[in-house]
């Protein structure tokens, strides 16, 4: 019998060779013919998955996406069935900075993307919608906190939700070896202990939390 092909497995394979040439040799490099000699198959080959450049690349993001998704999940279940709110924020916030290889690889991902996007106005619109749906879990989050007690009444869920997302601006320091990771966190932590210093408890759950 001839062997199946997994084709979702064949073009996740494609989308982390993608991954490593934008990683290893910049998005000028991001070709076709670059990705399939990284997957080692035949431009050919590459084709019959995705027909075009664009394609491809898409595919590559939403995979990345996908990945990011599955780290914040496997984080969330060593957190316990009832997270704190600003555990899970952390958790979602330093899963979308470069501090590990994975979340190094698919940041990277993304900013190839938004590169992309700026000349091309159907990759635009993807990954506008991909932020859009981002931002607006975060603001619910945001939202139960305050309705929950952890955060201050006064404070306004749209402007908190622009600030913690800021912090995802670190990735270019980061990369830039302007600031290390260990910096990052605590300037992640501590903005995160500013906006919740109306959790009656936040101070004993900061003492007991680890790095």
């Amino acid at each position: 019998m001839p062997k199946q092909v997994d084709h979702r497995e064949r073009r996740e394979a494609i989308a982390r060779a993608l991954w490593r040439v934008v990683e290893e040799r910049g998005i000028v490099h991001l070709t076709m013919r670059e990705v399939a000699q990284e997957a080692g198959m035949s431009l050919g080959q590459l084709q019959h998955y995705f027909a075009s450049r664009q394609a491809m690349l898409s595919f590559a993001m939403d995979f990345a996406s996908e990945q990011t998704t599955v780290r914040v999940d496997s984080g969330l279940k060593h957190l316990g069935d009832h997270p704190h709110p600003r555990d899970v924020l952390r958790l979602m916030i330093t899963e979308m900075l470069p501090l590990h290889a994975d979340a190094r690889a698919t940041s990277r991902m993304s900013a190839a993307y938004v590169l992309e996007a700026l000349h091309d106005e159907a990759v635009r619109a993807r990954a506008r919608d991909g932020l859009l749906q981002g931002r607006s879990l975060v603001e619910q989050l945001l939202r139960q906190a305050i309705a929950d007690g952890h955060i201050a009444a006064d404070r306004d869920p749209a402007t908190e939700t622009d600030l913690l997302l800021a912090l995802t601006g670190f990735t270019t320091l980061m990369e830039l070896d302007v600031i290390g990771p260990q910096d990052v966190l605590t300037a992640v932590d501590a903005h995160l202990d500013r906006l919740f210093t109306a959790d009656a408890g936040s101070a004993d759950h900061r003492r007991g939390r680890g790095r």
